[in-house]
C-alpha cells in the first residue's frame, strides 16, 4: 500500500521532491526472481553469488600457434645456430590424449590446446624455420610450408623460458572462487564468463516490462500529417526510450485521446504485460485532464492498497504529479505531466528510481556531483520551488542550454544534465558552485 495513505492529503499540500521519492521507492517492491537461460538473463540482476565449479582454464594450454618443447632442448638457440628438434605429433585443441615430449623432441600445438606432458614451454611458429614469409602463420600451414628435408623435424632459432607462452590452469579464477556476487548486472561480459565457468542458467530478478502511454487529443504519431492545432506526440517515444535505458522492458502504447472511457479501457488492456504503467500528460487542473477520472475505477483500483494519488510538488518543471497503484495486482503507475521537459525530467527524478528498485540493483538513482556555473548572468528561480534546468558538463563546469521553458525540446536533446536550483535560492550568480545531475 502506498505510503501516501499516512501522509496528509488535500488540494493544498506541497510535496517535495524527496517525499514523493520517498513514497514511491518505499512501496515498489524488487521484482520476484526467477531462473532464466544466459541470453534471456542479459540485463537482469543476480540474486546470488555465482561460485565458480571448475578453473578457468581447466588445463595449463598454449596461447599460441607453434611448438610445445622442453627449455633445455632450446637453450642458446639462435639463427645461426637453431635447434633441431624432433616433431613427435600435433596436439590440436580439444586434444584430450596429446603426445608426450621428450628430450630433443618438439609437439606442433595449436592455441588453446593443451600443454603435452614433457612439455614446458611454447615457442611461437614464427621463431621456428616454419615460419615463413611476413606476418604470422598458423602451425598447420608452417607445417605445409617446411622446406625439404626438413620433414620430422623443426628448426627453433629461440630460446624460451619455462611456462613461455603457457596460460596456467587457473589463472583466469580458480574452482571455488566467487566468480559473480549477487546484486550485478549482467552484461556481455558477465555473460561470457557464466558460459566459461558452465552455468546454463542463472537465478536473477527479470527485467521490469513498462508500459508507456501519453493521452490528448491533439497527439498525432511521427510521419502522419500534422493537421492545424496539432502536435506530434513525441513523450511517448522519450520516455520508453528512457525506461529502456534504464534496464526495462518498455512497450509505447502510443497517444491515447482526451476520453475516460478510452484511457481506462486502455490501461486494463495493457495491464496484463506491466509491472510498471507510465502515463504521460492529464494531471493538472484542466477541464480536459482525464487521467485523474480515468484512473479512479481501473480494474479494482478502489480495493485495499489501490488508487492513485494526484499531488503538487515543490518542483519546477513537474510540479503535477500521480502515484498509486492500479488493477488487481495493485501495478504501481506513475502519472506525469504532459509537457515535454517536465515529462523526462519527472521520469529522470522518479520513475528510473522506480525501474531500477524492481530490477534489484543497489544505486537507483543518477549519479550527482558538483560543478561551477558558467552562464552570462544570473540565474532566476521560483521561491519555494526546487529548479531543475537542463545544461551540459564537462571538466567540472556546468552551462546551461535553453531556458527555462518545459515545452523546449530541442534544448533537452542538448543536454546531458540537470543543474539543481534549491527551494530557498531566487538567484545564482555566475561561478557559483551548484548541484548537478549526471544523465549520460
Amino acid at each position: 500500500m502506498s505510503s501516501a495513505a499516512t501522509r496528509p492529503a488535500g488540494p493544498d499540500r506541497l510535496w517535495s521532491v524527496e517525499e514523493h521519492l520517498e513514497d514511491i521507492l518505499t512501496t515498489v517492491r524488487p521484482l520476484d526472481p526467477i531462473e532464466l537461460q544466459l541470453l534471456d538473463a542479459q540485463g537482469c540482476v543476480l540474486v546470488e553469488d555465482v561460485m565458480v565449479p571448475v578453473s578457468l582454464p581447466p588445463f595449463d594450454n598454449s596461447s599460441m600457434d607453434g611448438y610445445a618443447v622442453r627449455v633445455v632442448d632450446v637453450a642458446g638457440a639462435s639463427e645461426e645456430f637453431p635447434a633441431v628438434l624432433e616433431v613427435v605429433g600435433d596436439v590440436a585443441a580439444g586434444a584430450s590424449d596429446p603426445v608426450r615430449v621428450g628430450p630433443g623432441q618438439a609437439a606442433r600445438i595449436m592455441t588453446g590446446a593443451p600443454l603435452p606432458p614433457g612439455a614446458e614451454a611454447v615457442v611461437p611458429v614464427e621463431w621456428t624455420d616454419g615460419g615463413l614469409g611476413e606476418g604470422p602463420v598458423s602451425g598447420m600451414r608452417a607445417r605445409s610450408l617446411a622446406p625439404e628435408g626438413a620433414e620430422g623435424h623443426v628448426r627453433v632459432h629461440r630460446s624460451a623460458e619455462a611456462r613461455a607462452h603457457v596460460r596456467a590452469q587457473g589463472s583466469d579464477v580458480r574452482a571455488g572462487e566467487r566468480a559473480l556476487k549477487a546484486g550485478t548486472v549482467l552484461g556481455p561480459p558477465q555473460i561470457a564468463l557464466l558460459a566459461a565457468i558452465g552455468r546454463g542458467t542463472v537465478r536473477v530478478r527479470p527485467r521490469p516490462r513498462v508500459v508507456v502511454l501519453s493521452t490528448g487529443s491533439e497527439l498525432v504519431q511521427p510521419g502522419e500529417e500534422l493537421a492545424p492545432g496539432r502536435i506530434y506526440d513525441s513523450n511517448s517515444f522519450a520516455l520508453t526510450a528512457a525506461a529502456r535505458d534504464a534496464g526495462a522492458i518498455a512497450y509505447r502504447v502510443g497517444a491515447v485521446a482526451d476520453d475516460a472511457e478510452t484511457l481506462r479501457s486502455t490501461i486494463e488492456d495493457q495491464l496484463v504485460r506491466a509491472d510498471l504503467m507510465v502515463t504521460t500528460g492529464g494531471v493538472s487542473v484542466g477541464a480536459y485532464d482525464v487521467v485523474k477520472e480515468a484512473l479512479a475505477h481501473v480494474g479494482d483500483a478502489d480495493e485495499a492498497g489501490g488508487g492513485v494519488d494526484f499531488r503538487r510538488l515543490a518542483m519546477q518543471p513537474g510540479k503535477p504529479q500521480g502515484f498509486g497503484f492500479v488493477g488487481p495486482d495493485h501495478t504501481p503507475l506513475l502519472a506525469l505531466p504532459g509537457n515535454p521537459v517536465s515529462s523526462y525530467v519527472s521520469f529522470e527524478l522518479f520513475v528510473r528510481p522506480a525501474i531500477r528498485t524492481l530490477m534489484g540493483v543497489g544505486d537507483v538513482e543518477r549519479p550527482r556531483t558538483t560543478a561551477v556555473l558558467r552562464t552570462d548572468r544570473p540565474l532566476g528561480s521560483p521561491k519555494g520551488r526546487r529548479q531543475f534546468l537542463r545544461g551540459t558538463h564537462a571538466d567540472g563546469v556546468v552551462t546551461p542550454v535553453g531556458g527555462a521553458g518545459s515545452h523546449l525540446i530541442a534544448a533537452l536533446a542538448r543536454a546531458d544534465a540537470l543543474i539543481v536550483v534549491p527551494e530557498d535560492v531566487e538567484s545564482v550568480e555566475p561561478g557559483t558552485e551548484v548541484e548537478v545531475v549526471l544523465l549520460g
